[in-house]
């Protein structure tokens, strides 16, 4: 159920959608970008997946099914991941990416509305 407020909820959708197939594409490409430091890949599935999680809060009023959705995409990934022969698939990713949509979540609470506020900025 989309939240109320938005002026162009249709954006704000496609914009989500097209953040879970970037998480898709990186999570399942043969080569994914090097990371610069130590647990760097860790430090990405925090990033994405808490980002997907505050982005879609956002957007949907139950975030019960939004945190679901998002570990059984993560564990499913994980695991296509050793299915593909390119990567392995790390249970440590999968509790990485677990983590960040409680982070993600919590993130929403605190900030709630905050891409409402961003859009009435922007539309003015």
């Amino acid at each position: 159920m989309p939240q109320p407020g938005f002026a162009r909820p249709g954006l704000w959708r496609f914009i989500g959608w097209a953040l879970v197939l970037i998480v898709i594409y990186l999570s399942l490409t043969p080569k994914p970008p090097p990371t610069a430091f130590t647990f760097g890949d860790k430090a990405g599935h925090l990033l994405a997946y808490a980002s997907l999680m505050g982005w879609w809060m956002q957007i949907h009023q139950r975030p019960e099914r939004l945190a679901l959705l998002f570990v059984l995409m993560g564990l499913a990934l994980e695991i296509l991941q050793s299915l593909s022969g390119f990567r392995n698939g790390d249970i440590f990713d999968m509790a990485a990416n677990t983590l960040a949509i409680g982070i993600g979540w919590l993130t929403a609470l605190l900030l709630p509305d905050w891409l409402v506020r961003l859009e009435r900025m922007l539309v003015r």
